[in-house]
């Protein structure tokens, strides 16, 4: 009882009914109350859904597809299979680290939350307000990247669909609007997130063994083992191979970002001191094997190198499922795949960034708090900082239309 009165105490609100409603909360919401925060959202994800997010969001074989034009220019084949292993192991120690904190500490904060915990007093408020930006600013601009990628690739499926069709800069940027102001929807309705969440985590596996068996079986050849494992390539310009591999890295590195996701998920999910943990590791240990596999096979099935790198769909894991069916229907379909995958992706990504947009600002952290704080009373989601982060994202697409180069670094 006595514990029971000090986790009330240290609720932020001390008004008669907030108290009354405190001493019915569960384990979890009184955990929470222990951190000074009172339970705003529901807890409906289980750690499937949780896992669902997670992974749905990083999806480390769709990453390889999206990024892929950056891997096989800078360093080829070794980079991407190396490369994988080595960001594996880094991702590895970077989800147990996350895993740790989030079973101590699990709040949907994150990183911030857990700066200011763990910070010495004298510098706790600044590096808690520092990394809450930048986690915030880093969710937004995930956003754009995989709206970029999904839009792309609707655009190139068309190009290869039509010949004659030359890809614009305003082809691209109406197709990223158009994905991301779709995937805005569906973090409206809470109750559905969930089971969207374990939908897409389903949907990413099955279209990944799919992939798998389908474009080395209708390959016309088979690259040899030493080109996959053992053909280093640099076309980046420069001429030390080590910094064209660091470069490339960035196509490996994109495919396990974002580990930190399913920690933001601490508040709508029982037991998130355990179930955190697993989510989190599981979308290291599904992204390793997922995208491992899958860039053997896809390297195996490779028939021109040439073509895939400048190909006029801009799109080079299309050329290449071109190439192996010999059919532009068939490789339509399997990018299709692909762009469903990192639909939920974006899904995903919209989810985190309404969370650490939400959480920051009920830490006011950001500028006005008041109106992004606010919780939904019947959809149950954390609707204004969803609209205004997704808005800020949609503006963000804009620099494809001045500089291409500006908006992929």
């Amino acid at each position: 009882m006595d514990n029971e009165k000090e986790i009330i105490g240290r609720a932020r609100s001390n008004s008669p009914d907030e108290i009354a409603d405190a001493k019915s909360l569960d384990s979890d919401a009184l955990k929470l109350a222990e951190m000074g925060y009172t339970q705003d959202m529901k807890r409906n994800f289980s750690v499937w859904s949780v896992l669902g997010v997670g992974f749905s969001l990083t999806n480390s074989w769709f990453g390889i597809s999206a990024a892929l034009i950056t891997g096989i220019n800078s360093g080829g084949p070794l980079l991407i299979i190396y490369g994988i292993i080595l960001i594996a192991l880094i991702s590895t120690c970077v989800g147990i680290s996350l895993s740790e904190l989030a079973s101590a500490l699990p709040n949907a904060g994150g990183q911030y939350f857990w700066a200011n915990e763990l910070a010495p007093k004298r510098y706790a408020n600044f590096a808690s307000y520092l990394t809450g930006w930048f986690a915030w600013a880093g969710s937004i601009f995930t956003s754009a990247s995989v709206a970029l990628a999904v839009g792309s690739a609707g655009v190139g499926c068309w190009q290869l669909g039509h010949p004659e069709f030359v890809i614009q800069p305003w082809h691209v940027f109406v197709g990223y609007q158009v994905i991301n102001t779709f995937a805005f929807f569906f973090n409206c309705y809470g109750r559905t997130l969930p089971t969207l969440a374990t939908t897409t985590l389903y949907c990413s596996l099955v279209s990944f063994f799919i992939i798998l068996v389908v474009v080395p079986a209708k390959a016309p050849t088979h690259q040899h083992a030493k080109f996959v494992f053992a053909t280093f390539i640099n076309n980046t310009g420069w001429q030390q191979n080590g910094i064209a591999f660091i470069v490339g890295l960035v196509n490996t590195n994109w495919a396990f970002a974002c580990l930190d996701c399913a920690t933001h998920m601490a508040e709508e999910v029982h037991r998130p001191e355990r179930m955190i943990p697993i989510a989190i590791m599981g979308t290291v240990a599904i992204g390793f094997v997922t995208s491992w596999f899958y860039s053997i096979s896809m390297f195996f099935s490779l028939n021109d190198f040439t073509e895939v790198a400048a190909t006029p769909t801009l799109v080079p894991i299309l050329e290449l499922f071109h190439q192996a069916l010999g059919s532009t229907a068939g490789a339509i379909a399997l990018e299709s795949l692909i762009m469903a995958t990192g639909i939920g992706c974006q899904i995903a990504s919209h989810t985190w960034q309404s969370r650490l947009c939400w959480s920051f600002a009920r830490d006011r952290g950001l500028p006005a708090s008041g109106f992004l704080s606010k919780v939904h009373p019947t959809l149950d989601v954390p609707l204004r900082a969803h609209f205004v982060s997704c808005i800020i994202v949609a503006i963000l697409g804009c620099l494809y239309l001045g500089s291409y180069t500006a908006f992929n670094r």
